[in-house]
């Protein structure tokens, strides 16, 4: 029995041993995508500690953000801003803005949801800065048509207003003038009531 397994070894190829940090994390990915959420969660939290263990950064982060996807899927919102804030320590040291704002987004719509809404206007705030840091005005606008939406659900008008017309103004100066006047349109049925 020995010689038969030596035998058949001889003609397969070494296959080289994946790391079983990485193997949980890939695993996880194919559960989550399979609809088995639960099983999925329990691979990306044995994938983060394993990655922890390892000192992988990168995995640190990825695996934070797939657990806060799914706490955010489930409504465990609390859990799942300090999965994103794990994961945006990571690329805050790695200097990774595209990242970064991902984070920032997913963050701004938990604490949305939990009512904590100065904290998300402030995220907002922050990821429209970065936007325009990157002189990217199709983000920048992204960014403060979901902050508008924000002020507007909060009760404060005005600020959604003057939000939807600074959008406008933004069209206006690429010459985009129905999407100008469609956002002004929007900023005075706001501040009579509509919306």
């Amino acid at each position: 029995m020995t010689e038969q397994k030596n035998e058949q070894g001889k003609d397969q190829e070494p296959r080289e041993t994946e790391d079983p940090a990485l193997a949980d994390y890939n695993k996880g990915k194919e559960l989550r995508a399979a609809g088995d959420v639960t099983q999925a969660a329990a691979c990306f939290h044995n994938a983060l500690v394993g990655f922890e263990q390892n000192g992988d950064d990168k995995g640190v982060a990825n695996a934070s953000d797939q657990l806060g996807d799914i706490c955010a899927e489930r409504h465990e919102h609390e859990k799942a801003i300090a999965h994103y804030k794990k994961a945006y320590a990571v690329c805050d040291k790695e200097n990774d803005m595209f990242s970064l704002i991902a984070l920032q987004k997913k963050m701004a719509v938990s604490q949305k949801t939990l009512q904590h809404y100065d904290e998300a206007v402030k995220i907002y705030l922050n990821v429209i800065d970065i936007y325009a840091g990157y002189n990217n005005p199709a983000g920048t606008v992204a960014a403060m048509e979901e902050l508008a939406k924000l002020y507007l659900e909060i009760g404060e008008r005005q600020k959604s207003a003057d939000t939807y017309r600074t959008i406008a103004s933004i069209h206006r100066n690429f010459s985009h003038n129905l999407q100008a006047q469609e956002f002004m349109d929007r900023a005075a049925q706001v501040e009579q009531g509509g919306v």
